[in-house]
């Protein structure tokens, strides 16, 4: 049978409707293993006289847990649970190489039981906002890939903080409990720090950060740090269209579309990477391994980003800690 003591809770909690609260309750119960496949719950009467709540709302509440499998019922036995699956949301900004090695990482570390909607905001707040949807107690879990926008915050401190992870960059997101962060500051200025010998080779350091970005652009500012600290020339281009690749210069890409735009110049330019040019890139994917003798590149390891993501679901530990940053040294610089 249902625990009165998470049906009560719920039903005395927050602003939502009350079927909505009985959903949240009978969900709960199978989340933490007090409802299991084939456990009876109480009828639509039961319920209603027991916890003094309208028919009509217990029948609506039972009738979208029916509709989303979470419960089925029997003509003159009553309602049994019928799954123990955990639905969560993973809404993230865009799906691209790097993001796909995280995916693939994250979902081949999940339990069976857990049914992954995955959705992609766009950086659009209306999207945002309809995609996050708390009111009808879809979901488990939020993992979720925040950005910088006013009005974020205040749709994220709808859910509960316990069951919200928020991953891949701060973005002005304070005093949420759980998150998994890259450093693109201080992280992204060490790495630079390292590869300081093989910039010298050059005679500027040229940061691209074009204009259709979503990259933070902390990373510029902590490049223009160590190219003033160590005395080089530098410049930043933030117009894709005036790019145009110089012979004796390093160029930092966060971007692709820019990384295969110099790989191209270069090539039509007849400048050979790691000579006469340097290209550092953001976010190793399997390519960049194999492209040409191999990129050069600044990341975190994406692997080891999905399991420690999917580490979440199955755990009521507090998950907050920012992923290692490396450079991944290869013949373009």
């Amino acid at each position: 049978m249902i625990d009165n003591n998470i049906v009560l809770r719920n039903l005395n909690g927050n602003e939502s409707p009350k079927y909505i609260k009985i959903i949240s309750a009978i969900k709960e119960a199978i989340e933490i293993n007090k409802l299991k496949f084939g456990d009876r719950i109480p009828s639509i009467n039961e319920f209603s006289k027991g916890y003094k709540v309208s028919r009509d709302t217990v029948y609506k509440a039972y009738t979208l847990l029916k509709k989303e499998g979470y419960i089925q019922s029997t003509p003159n036995k009553g309602y049994y649970i019928s799954k123990s699956t955990r639905k969560i949301l993973l809404l993230i900004s865009t799906f691209k190489a790097y993001k796909e090695v995280f995916y693939h990482s994250f979902m081949n570390c999940l339990p069976e039981n857990v049914i992954v909607d995955l959705q992609f905001h766009h950086y659009n707040i209306k999207n945002f906002k309809s995609m996050i949807d708390v009111d009808n107690a879809k979901y488990y879990k939020y993992i979720v890939m925040g950005f910088d926008h006013p009005d974020v915050y205040g749709v994220l401190s709808k859910i509960d903080k316990k069951k919200l992870l928020l991953i891949d960059w701060k973005a002005n997101l304070e005093g949420f409990e759980n998150y998994i962060y890259q450093d693109f500051g201080k992280a992204f200025y060490s790495c630079l720090q390292e590869a300081k010998s093989l910039f010298s080779k050059y005679r500027k350091l040229m940061f691209v950060y074009p204009e259709f970005t979503h990259h933070p652009y902390e990373s510029v500012v902590y490049f223009e740090k160590f190219c003033v600290s160590n005395g080089f020339e530098f410049g930043v281009c933030e117009n894709s269209k005036k790019l145009s690749v110089e012979k004796d210069t390093a160029y930092i890409s966060v971007n692709d579309r820019i990384l295969y735009k110099l790989l191209n110049q270069c090539n039509d330019e007849h400048l050979e990477i790691g000579k006469d040019v340097g290209i550092l890139s953001y976010n190793d994917t399997p390519l960049k391994k194999f492209t040409y003798k191999g990129i050069t590149v600044v990341s975190i390891d994406f692997k080891e980003f999905g399991a420690k993501v999917a580490n979440f679901i199955t755990s009521d530990q507090i998950l907050a800690s920012y992923l290692n940053t490396e450079l991944i040294l290869r013949d373009s610089l």
